[in-house]
């Protein structure tokens, strides 16, 4: 696929993926794959001695080893695991106290949204929302009280790409001790690492393209700050939002996948976005791969490709949104993304409901906004498929684009 002019690939990136934490020599069987351990509890030698494991919830080996894997893809220090993405943001905003304020950007994710605003909240914590493509809005909203910046890249659904770098130079002119924490949930380590711009957490919804077989609920904080992960490592035993040595096992074994993964989901997505901004009823094609992005030349800089998530609008609404949608044969009519199956969804009236109606409508999340999740299927069958539902959705009266270039 097409390189030229963006962020070169992490050497090594595979060779980690299979072998970071993975020692046989860790367990006495030398079992070149990682044995599930489901024990809750661990023998000790004597009161208070043991081999580093006395309750599951505390650590487990299962944990221990996708958490070392973890760490070492985004050439960091330290991970930890939780039970799903929500709870690694609610172990990561229990670092905050009663007055503190988060900066959040505007278009985020609708399950942090609601943690934000209807949990956080009521801890006397507040979270303002602004446009983080905007850094001179940024530095503006960053308050005395500030002590978290919550920033998602590319955002979802409207797939805006913030400049990580520069979030965190203007945090740092304002003051040392602001966490700027990334959600890297749609590209991954593989296409991107917040931690080497200057990053102080990443977070993973685990649930999306690290596991990517949909079949596992997890999150992950990752991080390099050695303070940072006591207070954390007590967060996640305190509050024991743990993940499942099982489901530990299976991410495990899908980042071993990771890398092959994510070449086919980015080079399969492009196909699909490019075809898509050549038909008559599009309006809008919102892929940071395309050169019409507004913030293309961002992503270039601080990636090294895009996932196979982003969205499009059409020039129909509602009716012809479900219309489309229920007429999809390949593509499955589902909410998350990241699998090997191709979703497609409608956020208007699926993933986005919590986000306040009139915020809705300010960012653009309409019902003529459809957001696909590109899957490992043959691109041919996906454009043929996507082809057909337009067919089934808009009758020829319907007034075409005009058409926004290629």
């Amino acid at each position: 696929m097409e390189t030229d002019g963006i962020l070169k690939m992490s050497a090594g990136f595979a060779t980690i993926a299979i072998h970071a934490g993975q020692d046989p020599a860790k367990w006495s069987s030398n079992a070149v794959i990682p044995p599930i351990v489901t024990s809750t509890t661990f023998k000790q030698r004597a009161p208070a001695e043991h081999n580093g494991f006395l309750y599951g919830r505390s650590g487990n080996p299962s944990r221990y080893t996708l958490e070392e894997c973890l760490a070492a893809l985004d050439g960091a220090k330290f991970a930890l695991t939780f039970a799903s993405g929500t709870a690694a943001v609610a172990n990561i905003t229990s670092l905050l106290s009663y007055g503190d304020h988060i900066l959040s950007g505007d278009d985020v994710y609708c399950g942090v949204n609601r943690v934000f605003r209807e949990i956080v909240s009521t801890h006397g914590i507040e979270t303002t929302y602004t446009d983080f493509t905007d850094i001179e809005e940024v530095e503006k909203a960053i308050r005395d009280n500030t002590k978290m910046i919550w920033v998602e890249s590319p955002t979802n659904p409207l797939l805006k790409v913030v400049d990580i770098a520069a979030v965190v130079q203007t945090a740092r002119k304002r003051r040392a001790d602001i966490l700027v924490v990334v959600d890297n949930t749609f590209l991954t380590p593989y296409l991107q690492r917040p931690l080497a711009l200057g990053a102080d957490v990443v977070m993973y919804s685990l649930t999306k393209y690290m596991n990517g077989h949909s079949d596992v609920i997890m999150g992950a904080a990752v991080f390099n700050d050695k303070m940072l992960d006591k207070k954390l490592r007590f967060l996640q035993k305190a509050i024991g939002a743990v993940p499942s040595p099982f489901d530990c096992y299976l991410v495990n074994r899908s980042l071993k996948t990771l890398a092959l993964r994510m070449e086919r989901h980015r080079a399969s997505s492009l196909v699909v976005a490019r075809w898509l901004q050549h038909h008559p009823m599009v309006t809008e094609v919102l892929h940071p791969g395309l050169p019409l992005h507004p913030q293309y030349e961002i992503a270039k800089k601080q990636s090294s490709g895009h996932s196979g998530v982003f969205s499009f609008k059409h020039c129909g609404g509602l009716n012809e949104s479900r219309t489309f949608l229920s007429a999809l044969k390949i593509f499955t009519l589902a909410e998350s993304l990241g699998g090997y199956e191709s979703l497609a969804e409608l956020p208007s009236v699926m993933t986005h409901t919590s986000v306040p109606e009139e915020l809705r409508d300010e960012f653009g999340i309409t019902h003529s906004l459809i957001r696909l999740s590109i899957g490992l299927e043959d691109t041919d069958d996906l454009i043929k498929d996507l082809n057909g539902a337009f067919n089934a959705s808009f009758v020829t009266a319907t007034v075409p684009k005009v058409r926004q270039g290629s």
